[in-house]
């Protein structure tokens, strides 16, 4: 729906570039206005579009309830955006995967986006825990490069890393090693799982059965606190 055409689109890093025939997505703030220019907000569609879903099949409702009850005359897409001066777009992430720390609203991709700028850090997936003063806190799950040794210095340089790009307040509470992630079949990190283990939960996992390799949730509650 936001996609370049092929050897005629100009592409700039990490964007989805411009959107295509007959969709309109438009940026809206918290309170539901619509956003001109450069921005950074809520990513919707205002029109309907070719091949636009009319239902989920035996429950409307939760159609509605889904995409249309959030932001009224829009189609929500639950994604947070930021849009620049050309028009161009970059997804930031799942607005329902968003921290509240210390009155900070941050979006777990972008952490995840950080410490994954490290040399030595080849995979993270950020989720938040509850803390009595900052509301939330930020523990963050880091896979390193094949024959790099887990330490604190390097544990000290990831936590670096994010409070450079992001900010101090950004800044993760705890890295949790993980060799591997807890993900399903098609590749998508299963976060309740990880919620779960950071929250040290994990008699509450509930069902495992489409995790790739179970295992590695156990690996994962033996290097907690590592």
């Amino acid at each position: 729906m936001i996609t370049p055409l092929p050897g005629a689109t100009p592409l700039k890093p990490g964007s989805a570039t411009l959107p295509f025939f007959g969709v309109e997505p438009v940026v809206l703030d918290d309170k539901g206005n619509e956003l001109q220019g450069p921005c950074e907000g809520v990513l919707c569609i205002k029109k309907p579009w070719p091949s636009m879903m009319r239902t989920v099949a035996g429950d409307h409702a939760r159609f509605e309830q889904t995409y249309f009850s959030a932001y009224k005359g829009y189609y929500f897409t639950g994604d947070g955006c930021r849009r620049d001066a050309d028009g161009y777009y970059w997804i930031t992430g799942r607005v329902d995967d968003v921290l509240n720390v210390s009155g900070h609203r941050i979006g777990t991709a972008e952490v995840e986006s950080a410490l994954v700028e490290h040399p030595s850090c080849v995979e993270a997936a950020v989720v938040g825990v509850e803390h009595p003063i900052k509301g939330q806190s930020i523990y963050a799950f880091v896979t390193l490069m094949t024959g790099v040794e887990p330490n604190d210095t390097l544990r000290k340089e990831l936590i670096a890393t994010v409070r450079k790009i992001i900010g101090p307040f950004a800044a993760p509470d705890i890295i949790h090693w993980a060799p591997g992630l807890p993900k399903t079949r098609s590749g998508k990190i299963m976060r309740r799982v990880l919620r779960k283990i950071a929250a040290k939960e994990e008699d509450q996992l509930g069902d495992t059965s489409t995790l790739a390799d179970p295992s590695v949730v156990q690996v994962l509650v033996e290097l907690r606190g590592k």
